[in-house]
């Protein structure tokens, strides 16, 4: 032994084997963590000379992520562990050390390799561990047990709520003492600990995981719990520790007291489980939330996923060991489950509520089955679809369950409404998993939803928001006949959105009536947007009048942008005394924007005072754009020491665009050093925009490699614009295959402005196969909203899809839109909330 840090030779020389493999790596122990597929404390722990020797899993991740020789890496780890310290050769179970927790029914955790990437498998992924209350309870009983006590606790908790991880972390500081660890399990669970504990020797751990298969067995059980209890109180066989887990149903049903008169099956095992039973509570509480959270800010990807999902309701643990299962299920879900699950998947990214209708996703499931599984189909497949998809995985969650809304609750109204569509909302409703939610997403961001899924959401979805939102998506992906009679369902249910949207087409149809008829009743249901752009339409037409009655509505209704875009049109118009008049009163409604028109037109009147004054009231109000304008404005005159100091004032405010505006500007005059002396400021602060700026200034400066680098490092902190910028770096270079990569890699995060701008470049060089194809993809990734219609863009689509497309791509045929008002407010929706 080395007697200066009393470990093993061979474990001084693991650590420093390991050290000079990540100091030549160039790694830290955050981004080494990464790469190995470990938790940043495990690496810690592995690199620490206070810690135990690392188990032989997380030796072998190391090795091979550093690119060290992993024979002989794990033939030290086992030495190590040999000669850690005494032990005893004889009885079942072997060194603690080279147990991996997996092998010891600890659940895997996380999605798995698919989601993770190839290089690293499901065994490697293992999140840091969260210490919790009762960690402190098995910690006090291991130090027990060191110190020459023997004992016993079993973890009482539900499914997948970390028990047999909790016990896992506990014995790890028992591995440098040269413990064995054994666990009873073959030929049968009861069968083994039956025959072998009366071998079990000093300085082991007993492992009864799912302690109910030894305790809980009607042949044995009783004998076992006493010959857990000799073990235990035998001085000459201690000390031991015995651990097990059992759900909160087997420790009531073990520790309940007898019947008179019956027989009193758990005798013994209720006697052995007195005051040695710790529960293990479902969720996180608010400490062990945030320990999870500073953990996945440290690098720990698994639990930084699993936070997106369950950090509402803590119950972290269980989405973690239930993710790889419900995607199990769901990758081998028989046809028409798969296509149910895919049908809600596509309700929920496509903005459906919660609480999907049984009917709608019945009806939209069938065009996801292929002809040959839709001929296959029986008259009770629904049913038995539902029933699969129905049955638990760990952690009680199941890839589709039943579930009941909650009534809302609102004060009486002093007249009855009328539900719209007496049937729509109405019988069984379910929810998607939120894990498979999540992979929707994002496994299923780039495919358009097939005819009947359209269908249904016409035919079932009731409430008006969902409505909308599914004619927006619709409209995106060039589904125009859907979006149309999405949007006048959405209207004739109540929708404010689409009332409003039908309102300003209604005026561009030339029906002003009809119009304004709709428009108001979009504002009584809180949507102004159709008064303003009916006022903007109204100053058009020379009615100033109107046009500020208009505008003096929404304002009534708290919408004083309708103000502010008459005072712009006034202003234009050479009224500056009526547009300030205007602005004034938005201003005086508290909107911060007019603050900064204000500000503006102060600046150019010479009162810089006054401006400054404005626009430092509008920052104290938390507009922060308000000190960028006043910056340009100072840069702009040549006052570029007041244009800096306004810059950096916005960092004050957790704000760094200033810093990257005036880059560009600096960049655009020439002055390329202080340029990039400012966009490194800003990205200093983390401002991704910053960076990406740099890599073009790197780029103008012909540093390609610095120019991809600085990109790169946009888009690891999760930019997919800069994503977009490599792309069209690539295409520039003539590597039109990668450009698309990047495209649609940069598409997949929610970024289609790439690709939509890669196929103008092929139509315009005359590539119209090619173009064909991307703008089919931007379509179906829904990256055409209505507000590209008067670009390039636009015509390119309508030379192909003059009508829209079916959901299956291919053009629509020439169709009639409606024109009949869809909504009355004598029958307003009653409509539940998703």
């Amino acid at each position: 032994m080395d007697e200066q840090n009393g470990r093993s030779p061979q474990l001084t020389e693991l650590r420093g084997r390991l050290a000079d493999g990540l100091a030549r790596a160039r790694l830290n122990q955050t981004q080494l963590a990464r790469r190995a597929g470990l938790g940043r404390t495990t690496v810690s722990e592995a690199l620490s000379l206070q810690k135990p020797v690392p188990s032989a899993e997380t030796v072998a991740a190391l090795s091979r992520a550093l690119q060290l020789p992993e024979a002989e890496m794990l033939a030290l780890q086992r030495t190590a562990v040999q000669q850690a310290g005494p032990r005893t050769t004889e009885g079942p179970g072997r060194p603690i050390g080279e147990w991996a927790p997996h092998d010891l029914e600890a659940h895997r955790a996380g999605p798995g390799p698919t989601a993770v990437g190839s290089d690293m498998s499901a065994e490697r992924a293992w999140p840091a561990y969260v210490h919790r209350e009762h960690d402190r309870v098995l910690d006090k009983a291991v130090d027990d047990t060191m110190a020459g006590h023997s004992r016993i606790m079993v973890l009482v908790g539900a499914s997948s709520t970390g028990k047999t991880r909790a016990c896992w972390e506990a014995v790890q500081p028992l591995a440098d003492q040269g413990w064995r660890l054994w666990h009873p399990f073959d030929p049968t669970r009861a069968q083994a600990a039956l025959e072998q504990l009366h071998r079990v020797g000093p300085r082991t751990v007993v492992w009864l995981n799912e302690a109910q298969h030894y305790l809980g067995d009607r042949a044995v059980g009783e004998q076992i719990a006493a010959a857990v209890h000799r073990l235990l109180v035998s001085r000459e066989r201690g000390p031991v520790l015995v651990l097990g887990t059992l759900w909160p149903e087997y420790a009531t049903q073990y520790t309940a007291l007898p019947i008179p008169a019956e027989p009193d099956q758990h005798s013994r095992v209720r006697e052995l489980l007195a005051g040695h039973l710790l529960a293990v509570p479902d969720a996180f509480d608010a400490p062990a939330l945030a320990a999870a959270k500073a953990l996945a800010e440290d690098g720990d990807w698994l639990l930084a996923d699993a936070l997106t999902r369950a950090h509402a309701d803590g119950r972290i643990t269980q989405d973690l060991a239930g993710a790889p299962e419900l995607l199990n299920r769901y990758q081998h879900a028989g046809p028409a489950a798969r296509a149910v699950l895919q049908a809600a998947m596509d309700a929920r990214r496509l903005g459906v509520g919660l609480h999907l209708p049984q009917a709608f996703l019945t009806d939209a499931a069938t065009d996801y089955l292929s002809q040959s599984d839709y001929d296959q189909l029986t008259d009770g497949w629904a049913e038995q679809a539902y029933a699969e998809l129905a049955k638990p995985v760990h952690g009680k969650q199941a890839p589709l369950r039943q579930t009941t809304p909650r009534p809302l609750r609102r004060p009486p109204a002093p007249t009855s409404a009328t539900a719209t569509g007496p049937e729509a909302g109405r019988g069984p409703q379910f929810r998607l998993a939120d894990y498979l939610e999540q992979h929707g997403r994002t496994s299923r961001r780039h495919l358009c939803p097939p005819a009947s899924f359209w269908h249904a959401a016409l035919t079932h979805l009731a409430h008006p928001d969902d409505l909308n939102r599914i004619a927006d998506e619709a409209e995106k992906r060039l589904r125009l006949q859907w979006a149309h009679h999405l949007r006048y369902q959405a209207a004739a249910h109540g929708s404010s959105v689409a009332l409003a949207l039908l309102a300003v087409l209604r005026a561009e149809a030339g029906d002003p009536d009809g119009a304004e008829v709709l428009a108001r009743q979009a504002a009584g249901l809180g949507d102004t947007d159709a008064l303003r752009q009916l006022a903007e339409m109204r100053e058009e037409a020379g009615d100033r009048d109107g046009a500020e009655a208009l505008a003096q509505e929404a304002a009534g209704f708290g919408d004083t942008d309708a103000l502010r875009q008459l005072a712009v049109t006034r202003e234009l118009a050479g009224d500056r005394d009526g547009a300030e008049a205007l602005i004034r009163q938005a201003a005086a409604l508290g909107d911060t924007d007019a603050l900064r028109q204000l500000a503006r037109m102060r600046e150019e009147a010479g009162d810089r005072d006054g401006a400054e004054a404005l626009i430092q009231r509008a920052a104290d109000l938390g507009d922060t754009d308000a000190l960028h304008q006043l910056a340009v404005t100072r840069e702009l005159a040549g006052d570029r020491n007041g244009a800096e100091a306004l810059a950096r004032e916005t960092v004050v405010y957790g704000d760094a665009i200033a810093l990257c505006r005036l880059a560009v500007m600096r960049d655009s005059a020439g002055d390329w050093a202080s340029a990039e002396t400012l966009a490194r400021q800003a990205a200093d602060h983390g401002d991704t925009d910053a960076l990406r700026q740099l890599a073009v200034m790197r780029e103008k400066a012909g540093d390609w490699d610095g120019a991809e680098a600085l990109s790169r490092q946009a888009a690891d902190r999760g930019d997919t614009i800069a994503l977009s910028q490599l792309a069209v770096m690539r295409d520039s270079a003539g590597d039109r295959a990668s450009a698309e990569t990047l495209a649609r890699q940069a598409a997949d995060l929610g970024d289609t402005d790439v690709l939509r701008q890669l196929a103008e470049m092929r139509e315009s060089a005359g590539d119209r196969a090619n173009a064909t194809i991307l703008a089919r993809e931007v379509a179906d990734y829904g990256g055409s909203p209505v507000e590209y219609e008067h670009t390039a863009w636009a015509s390119m689509v309508r030379i192909r899809w003059p009508h829209g497309m079916d959901p299956d791509g291919t053009p629509t045929a020439p169709w009639q839109p409606m024109m009949d008002i869809p909504y009355s407010p004598l029958t307003p929706s009653t409509a539940s909330s998703p």
